[in-house]
């Protein structure tokens, strides 16, 4: 299991959001690659970014952001946020980072999904996320009639191994992550899942951590506002999964 530090992008600064509403945004830094360079010597590998300004508008905005950190920063990153289509994948790719993450697109044209796994493979992933279990999409502004353990089945007969799963309610809240949902999710799907939303304790992690060890698909955890509200050190939550 593997815990993802996340940097959320807006405007070309480090935001919390609350649930997913832009106008209830915190911000943490005005220099995200300094951010991601303290994740690094805390001993994170791993980065989880969003581009929350591309959820929203559906077009690249923090590309220079993300080439910074990229330059600065040798980590094994993934992104997501306002990716919808095949060259915005290559591109982010031969930017350096190691993973892309669709969400929308997966519900508008899971075509392109598919043919964004034939040609990357694992470098795909899926970002669901749901609220009282239906997904939304465009930056969680838009609610559908469908089922995200639907998607996820769909996801997997293209192609798709592993998915961010988010629990809009719990984000950014603090809340603790619906992981009850998270192993349904793992279970009914077969894929590889990772636990983004509401995580606020190190019990949270311990919980996420015991699952994975009985089997449960559950690849991993991200961490934001309880690291950056201090509820816990990155330190501390890497040590929980060691």
């Amino acid at each position: 299991m593997i815990i993802y530090p996340a940097i959320d992008l807006k405007d070309g600064k480090v935001v919390r959001l609350l649930q997913g509403r832009m106008e209830d945004a915190t911000i943490y830094s005005d220099d995200p690659a300094e951010m991601a360079a303290k994740f690094m010597e805390e001993g994170s590998r791993y980065l989880h970014i969003v581009d929350l300004n591309g959820a929203f508008e559906g077009k690249p905005v923090n590309d220079d952001v993300i080439r910074d950190i990229v330059r600065r920063v040798p980590m094994n990153i993934q992104i997501g946020g306002g990716i919808r289509t095949l060259a915005r994948i290559e591109e982010l790719l031969d930017l350096g980072v190691s993973r892309v993450i669709l969400g929308t697109v997966a519900v508008r044209d899971p075509e392109l999904v598919e043919e964004a796994v034939r040609r990357y493979g694992d470098q795909i992933i899926v970002g669901i996320d749901a609220r009282n279990g239906m997904v939304a999409v465009q930056g969680w502004a838009e609610s559908t009639d469908l089922k995200a353990e639907e998607l996820g089945k769909a996801m997997k007969e293209v192609g798709v191994s592993r998915i961010v799963f988010t629990d809009i309610s719990r984000d950014g809240m603090l809340a603790g992550p619906n992981i009850a949902s998270s192993v349904r999710m793992a279970e009914a799907t077969g894929l590889k899942v990772i636990v983004s939303g509401g995580i606020s304790v190190l019990d949270d992690l311990k919980r996420l951590k015991s699952e994975a060890d009985k089997g449960t698909a559950i690849d991993g955890a991200i961490v934001g506002k309880a690291i950056y509200s201090g509820a816990f050190t990155l330190e501390e939550a890497l040590r929980v999964i060691d």
